[in-house]
């Protein structure tokens, strides 16, 4: 039985073109093509990077953060409380006013001492600076690693200045070994962003992450078992010239480097609009639409590959809209707005509550703890100093 479903499921009326086999697609003559089978080697490459990646940010981002001053705040952990504790994990980290006020009854304290606590416990679970310095410190480097790699495979490629040639004698194209392992990277790197996703910083565009992610490692493993390897990398290299830039703006971002950062996202911007909103269009889903079949014909493949290719469209709208809001409000107020980027984290103090709880007075007027009295000799000479009286020395 599994023989059968494999056999439907690699079926040639699927995946190649008509009046094409797997059968030629065999290594002959010294030439060497891809094996769907191949792409298998992405599982133990992506555990190899895992491990590279938290060597990479225990013994260089960590310390680089450190040099570079970046500073975690400082947090006061939430008091035990096994009632608040258990809602929390179990129904929501926000609960409404109503369900606030049962709560507080239940374990005996005020209102304001349980949203203190909720907002407190939320602050535990949110990442610290230095994790958020580590983790993009190694996409900084694997994307930077990676464009400069790809430049170098594609840069005397026909098919990298001229998209049309991706299908010159396609899908009797041979393999050649630089390219072969930077697609076995790029498609490892993504498979290791699927490992760790649990563990990484939760972002607002989470799950238009996830489903980039997913596109993509089915983008490049399809790609690659069918021989279309020429326009898989064109579009590997037209992410990779982008998400460097974000990663190092973010970098600048955490250590407060404003206008460094600010330079940075725009430049970054800029070159996302024109690989993503312009070149990919008009040259990766023009060729695969249009040109990809002006001598093939269509077939099930060129439909899948394309429909892949639009979600990968749709998800740039997406994020071209968050960065216009970015740029927007730059123009307006003369500062990036982090949390409308498409994967700058939450702040600690999004929620617009005050940090601490202030107990008030019975006439209502609210007094910091181990504030100086409003009357004495050190309040009357402070006054006079406001007022424009300084004491004679």
């Amino acid at each position: 039985m599994w023989s059968s479903l494999n056999d439907w499921l690699w079926h040639e009326r699927f995946w190649l073109p008509p009046n094409i086999s797997w059968a030629q697609l065999e290594d002959r003559d010294g030439l060497v093509f891809p094996h769907p089978r191949d792409t298998l080697m992405a599982v133990p490459l992506a555990l190899a990077l895992v491990v590279v990646r938290f060597t990479f940010e225990r013994f260089v981002g960590l310390p680089l953060s450190r040099w570079l001053g970046v500073r975690n705040q400082t947090r006061r952990p939430a008091k035990p409380n096994a009632t608040l504790e258990k809602y929390f994990l179990m129904k929501g980290r926000k609960p409404t006013e109503s369900q606030m006020n049962l709560l507080a009854t239940q374990c005996g304290l005020t209102l304001r001492q349980t949203q203190c606590w909720f907002r407190r416990r939320r602050n535990q679970d949110r990442p610290c600076l230095t994790k958020k310095f580590c983790e993009a410190s190694w996409r900084f480097a694997f994307y930077l690693c990676s464009f400069i790699s790809g430049t170098m495979v594609l840069y005397h490629e026909s098919w990298l200045w001229t998209p049309v040639t991706c299908w010159e004698n396609y899908p009797h194209q041979p393999m050649k070994p630089g390219l072969y392992h930077w697609y076995l990277l790029e498609l490892s790197f993504y498979v290791s962003l699927l490992m760790t996703l649990p563990f990484d910083t939760k972002r607002k565009d989470f799950k238009e992450q996830v489903i980039h992610h997913f596109v993509t490692i089915i983008l490049i493993s399809f790609s690659y078992s069918l021989n279309l390897m020429r326009i898989g990398s064109l579009v590997l290299l037209l992410h990779d010239s982008s998400d460097y830039l974000l990663e190092a703006s973010k970098l600048f971002n955490y250590t407060h480097w404003r206008r460094l950062c600010d330079t940075l996202f725009i430049i970054f911007a800029l070159v996302f609009f024109y690989t993503r909103l312009v070149l990919f269009p008009t040259q990766i889903l023009y060729t695969t639409y249009y040109e990809s079949i002006a001598n093939l014909g269509p077939f099930f493949g060129y439909y899948f590959l394309n429909i892949l290719l639009v979600v990968l469209q749709l998800l740039h709208v997406f994020w071209s809209c968050l960065i216009l809001r970015m740029i927007y409000s730059f123009i307006k107020k003369g500062q990036m707005e982090k949390d409308v980027r498409s994967d700058v984290e939450e702040l600690d103090s999004s929620d617009g509550e005050a940090a601490e709880e202030c107990p008030q007075m019975k006439n209502g007027a609210a007094q910091r703890s181990g504030a100086a009295p409003t009357d004495g000799p050190r309040s009357r000479a402070s006054s006079r100093m406001a007022n424009g009286h300084t004491p004679d020395t």
